[in-house]
């Protein structure tokens, strides 16, 4: 007789976690995801700002699922469900299923104007991190060359729009490069003159966190050199930079974290949707009329015990995939299901050097202990002990040197720069 077949979309945290907590069920496991690694995305921005190698948070899907007998890894892109008939469809095929477990995540949120895109790019995949880094990298470099004085500083002005965890981290980061890592590698500029722009439409950054986290997370970012601009909502992006509460900031170098939107997988189910694009599922997180169906992670319009939509974090993607196998698991003993129910661990974003803010029960913080608790988590967090360990290493030399690894890439700069001046000249 043959075993029933679960199907996980989705190699994230929650797909995941999913795959790993049924390694020792008598069920088939097939795990679909469109790249063969596992990413570690709260340390993306690390990636893009030239603080740690792609490799380092990127793990192949197959060796973290080596050992388990149970399960099997295709690499595909899945295009639609067919739940009446129990089938994922592929660009390239189809999968049956027993089981289904959407774990696909979301994308850049453009809020309507997807040709913002190529010029404020968001921050989600490796591609995007190290097409950020070359940015960046290329903003200097043009600046290093540019005559005219003007457009010397539209190439020194990097603006971010978005205020949440991702902005705070990406302006951070950027401001350190500014004004320690790169600050005596020129000869005709100063980058610590660079202008880092942080916009946020609403009335304060981390607007998940506690208003007096928020404040002091906006007031280290001043200290640091960062220009923070809240209730200033974008209006226009191009390749001169963004138009924000009427006012023109030219930049050379727009970064976006200002949304996420839901895969649009999601569309295929039949199923109602939120606003926003996320599946309403039921308390148990499968969707309606189709009990073998889970969706979870940031692809779930889940609710905690107070009625408030479960936010689209890692922590909350691992329970819900957690949950998921368990529930997958009764069904087939024939035992009644349990509704989902998250398990708030805390937040924590990092603004810099020695400073994190933390937001874990009652407990308020920020600063050096706070950047010490970020530490901690995401080392844990990470997959596979050799990433644990060259992170540490890489962390350790960046705390004490305040070098990143921006010079490893600066030979592709002259070539890119060309491509650059070729693109403004069209």
């Amino acid at each position: 007789m043959a075993l029933p077949r679960v199907v996980i979309l989705g190699g994230g945290f929650g797909g995941l976690h999913a795959a790993k907590a049924l390694r020792h069920a008598k069920v088939q496991v097939t795990l679909i995801d469109r790249r063969n690694h596992h990413l570690f995305r709260p340390l993306l921005y690390q990636v893009a700002t030239a603080a740690l190698n792609p490799s380092d948070i990127a793990m192949p899907i197959r060796r973290i699922l080596r050992r388990q007998r149970n399960a099997e890894v295709i690499l595909g892109e899945a295009t639609a469900i067919d739940v009446p008939n129990k089938r994922v469809l592929l660009r390239d095929g189809a999968v049956p299923y027993d089981f289904l477990v959407i774990a696909t995540g979301a994308t850049h949120a453009y809020f309507g104007h997807p040709e913002w895109e190529k010029d404020a790019p968001g921050l989600k995949t490796l591609e995007d991190a190290i097409d950020i880094r070359r940015r960046v990298l290329l903003a200097y470099e043009a600046a290093e060359r540019e005559d005219d004085p003007a457009r010397r500083e539209e190439w020194l002005t990097f603006a971010v729009v978005g205020g949440g965890p991702t902005g705070v981290e990406l302006a951070g980061a950027l401001a350190e490069i500014a004004r320690h890592v790169l600050a005596k590698d020129f000869r005709r500029i100063d980058p610590r003159t660079a202008r880092v722009v942080l916009l946020e439409a609403g009335p304060r950054v981390l607007p998940a966190y506690a208003p007096e986290l928020s404040e002091k997370a906006a007031a280290r970012l001043t200290r640091m050199g960062c220009e923070v601009l809240v209730g200033t909502a974008v209006t226009a992006v191009d390749a001169q930079g963004v138009v924000a509460a009427g006012r023109r900031i030219r930049s050379r170098c727009v970064l976006w974290a200002a949304g996420v939107l839901p895969s649009p997988i999601a569309r295929s189910l039949g199923v109602p949707l939120d606003r926003v694009g996320r599946v309403k599922v039921q308390r148990d997180l499968s969707i309606p009329g189709a009990p073998e169906v889970f969706v979870i992670g940031d692809l779930a319009a889940a609710l905690d015990d107070q009625g408030r939509v479960v936010p689209g974090l890692a922590q909350p993607a691992i329970q819900g995939g957690r949950h998921a196998a368990r529930q997958i698991l009764r069904t087939l003993r024939g035992e009644a299901r349990e509704p989902f129910r998250y398990v708030d661990k805390g937040t924590l974003a990092t603004i810099g050097r020695n400073a994190a803010v933390a937001q874990i029960g009652r407990l308020r913080t920020e600063g050096f202990f706070a950047w010490l608790l970020w530490l901690l988590v995401h080392l844990v967090m990470l997959i596979g002990f050799r990433n644990r360990v060259l992170v540490l290493a890489q962390w350790g030399w960046t705390y004490l040197r305040y070098e990143r690894g921006a010079r490893l890439i600066t030979g592709q700069v002259p070539q890119l720069l060309d491509q650059e001046s070729a693109r403004t000249a069209e």
